[in-house]
């Protein structure tokens, strides 16, 4: 068992090692998904049920109360 997976991360430790271009592509893609979940969520995505009510049980209602009540088309 143990060497199945010792042969998978061996397959792609080479892979990623042989990589020229897919090592700078890669890096492309991790810095941004920091970007996308670190920054653009602290500054665009502020705790709105944490800022708003004091207990667990608030939130709960909150949510309840915004999933089953009906949508009000005026």
């Amino acid at each position: 068992m143990v060497s199945i997976f010792k042969k998978i991360f061996l397959f792609y430790y080479e892979g990623f090692k042989g990589m020229t271009v897919g090592k700078k592509l890669w890096l492309i893609i991790i810095v941004k998904l920091f970007f996308m979940f670190a920054i653009l969520k602290i500054f665009f995505f502020p705790d709105f049920l944490k800022t708003n009510f004091n207990s667990d049980a608030e939130r709960g209602n909150y949510v309840i109360e915004q999933i089953t009540s009906p949508i009000n088309n005026n």
